[in-house]
């Protein structure tokens, strides 16, 4: 490979949320990698403060032009520039869009499990949290479309939160899918707020498909959120966009956006977008083949040495959903012991509500050798919790 995915960047005693843990301790849980950024971002970072004059900014045609760009050669679907917004990340997005589009007490549609921040959006602002539970087999997770569209049809439900893909359970949906749910969404008068924060990780299979790029009626009524935070490693750099192909709902969201102060970039929020989105191609094949790698060895030994647990398939995001049900159906207990006894730190799936509490949720993304030493921690947890 082109780029290092060896050498983790040692984020200890630094300001790391990630990594502000006791020695010893590894932590495999908050979504950002172990892995130093594209060197062409960081290149471009290094030429804006050597201009050492950081005064007020906008982003202009050459951000949304790379915006636009990228989603085109990576995913076939280009949004017109008129579309986009600048906003300072997807959850201040997300909280800004509840603000302006819904009202207090009012419903906003979830599908639980799902990326529990939502949560916080949601009812800290007043709302209600409404959930249309994926359906789980024992295999893979689908829609109930039937309690979908009759929780979409409540008075009350004015806002679907959509996580496409979806996390944690690495869901890719497809086309039809997609479509489907925002026409049901336009049916029932329910906008389509989609986080699309994990887009661009999709480790093999088919791809994502934004949004934004619905036909038909159901366009006017969705709001898609991008960012290059997890794609290239850079959630602190406070940059992401909205796209909103709808004239008045665009204005709608503009508004919010600025009301509420989160539509100007930092001072290397520009620069670094149009370099990941310009020059993050090669690099980003790379992390994939890369966590391919990381993928096939987790499976395998956890087939191998924890049978007890299973692995879901899951083609998105970096995170890795596994079934613990046959050792408990209190994940957060199980994953307390198992830092308490290996210093292994992952997320319980609890806190994504739903069926989550027989789940856990592991970021593979950091070197093989992370991944061994993590993987070993987890069998030695399980095996003296099933003790």
């Amino acid at each position: 490979m082109q780029y290092d995915f060896v050498n983790a960047p040692d984020r200890t005693h630094t300001d790391s949320v990630k990594w502000d843990v006791k020695s010893g301790e590894l932590p495999m849980w908050i979504a950002d990698m172990d892995f130093k950024t594209a060197p062409e971002i960081t290149a471009a970072m290094k030429d804006k403060i050597a201009l050492g004059a950081f005064g007020y900014e906008f982003p202009k045609d050459d951000y949304f032009n790379a915006v636009a760009d990228w989603y085109e050669t990576e995913h076939n679907h280009r949004p017109e520039n008129k579309w986009m917004i600048f906003t300072t990340g997807v959850v201040p997005a997300i909280s800004s869009i509840i603000r302006r589009i819904s009202h207090i007490g009012d419903n906003v549609l979830v599908q639980e499990p799902v990326y529990n921040i939502f949560y916080n959006s949601i009812l800290n602002n007043g709302r209600h949290v409404l959930s249309s539970d994926l359906q789980f087999d024992g295999e893979k997770y689908e829609v109930d479309w039937q309690d979908l569209e009759q929780k979409l049809a409540e008075p009350l439900t004015t806002l679907m939160i959509f996580c496409n893909p979806h996390n944690p359970v690495g869901k890719v949906w497809t086309v039809e899918e997609v479509q489907r749910i925002a026409d049901l969404c336009h049916n029932h008068h329910v906008t389509l707020l989609s986080d699309e924060i994990h887009g661009d990780l999709i480790r093999e299979g088919p791809d994502y498909m934004p949004s934004f790029a619905v036909e038909g009626p159901a366009k006017h009524n969705v709001i898609s959120l991008v960012s290059p935070s997890k794609t290239f490693n850079v959630a602190a750099l406070h940059a992401a966009t909205t796209i909103v192909p709808d004239d008045n709902l665009r204005d709608m969201v503009s508004r919010g956006l600025n009301s509420d102060e989160v539509a100007e970039p930092n001072l290397l929020a520009i620069p670094a977008t149009i370099a990941a989105y310009e020059k993050g191609h090669d690099w980003l094949k790379d992390l994939k083949t890369q966590l391919n790698e990381n993928f096939d060895y987790a499976t395998k030994f956890i087939q191998d040495k924890i049978p007890a647990v299973k692995v879901i398939p899951g083609t998105a995001t970096y995170l890795m959903w596994i079934d613990v049900h046959e050792i408990t159906t209190d994940s957060q207990k199980l994953v307390d012991f198992i830092r308490q006894e290996t210093g292994l730190i992952v997320s319980a799936g609890s806190i994504y509500r739903g069926d989550g509490h027989d789940f856990i949720r592991i970021n593979l993304a950091c070197p093989l050798e992370m991944v061994k030493d993590g993987l070993s921690r987890l069998a030695e947890g399980i095996g003296k919790y099933s003790k």
